[in-house]
């Protein structure tokens, strides 16, 4: 009998993950094709080359959800990242706007001049949110034991150094672009050091919002999705 509800509640958590993950497939394959015709149109080699990254960190993100069932939030969160990325490289930013460099995109835009760029929020938020996804598969990693797993420093820290790790992944990215490409707008040695502290930034913010949400909820209580 036990094995019964068991199997049900598994069919119906997978029921529920492929509701929340269909909207947001839909959304972020509707924005990559608008911005694969878009490079494709502008000539733009290195944007090519990171939606088809972008694409199989789609197929990543589908096998974690599947196996850690992550929530709704954290997939809307992703996409969304997703998008800004896009936007980043491909928006063109009227020539009355501060931007950093001759590229005249997003990421090249001053939102405070000679101080913030669009670049470093987009790193601090993409790095925040998967540092918030590094959390849920640990969560569910550790979810055999009979109380919720709740976020300890040591937890945390673990979880900021992944998505640390994953930043550093991004940069190593970049970098092949820079072999691969010709002409990007990756930028040189400053550009990555203020990008990882922008990640570390988000990473940070991440793992505090975790733990101030968590100590909001009740010890038998659940996240919301």
């Amino acid at each position: 009998m036990e094995a019964m509800e068991s199997s049900k509640s598994a069919l119906a958590s997978r029921i529920g993950g492929a509701d929340r993950v269909w909207p947001v497939a839909l959304f972020t394959s509707v924005y990559l094709v608008g911005a694969l015709i878009t490079a494709v149109q502008v000539s733009n080699d290195e944007f090519l080359l990171y939606i088809g990254v972008v694409v199989l960190m789609m197929g990543v993100v589908w096998v974690v959800h599947g196996r850690v069932a992550l929530t709704s939030g954290a997939l809307w969160c992703l996409s969304i990242w997703g998008l800004a990325h896009m936007a980043g490289g491909l928006v063109v930013v009227p020539e009355s706007w501060p931007v950093m460099g001759t590229n005249r995109v997003l990421y090249s835009l001053w939102l405070i001049p000679d101080r913030l760029k669009y670049d470093h929020v987009v790193h601090a938020y993409g790095f925040g949110v998967t540092t918030w996804v590094c959390w849920q598969g640990l969560r569910a990693a550790l979810g055999g034991r009979p109380q919720r797993v709740r976020p300890t420093p040591g937890l945390m820290v673990l979880c900021a150094a992944a998505g640390l790790g994953f930043g550093a992944l991004n940069e190593v990215i970049e970098f092949a672009a820079t072999l691969l490409v010709p002409e990007t707008n990756v930028g040189g040695y400053l550009n990555t050091g203020w990008d990882l502290v922008a990640n570390l930034f988000g990473a940070t913010v991440a793992v505090t919002a975790i733990w101030i949400s968590d100590r909001s909820t009740p010890p038998d209580g659940t996240e919301g999705e």
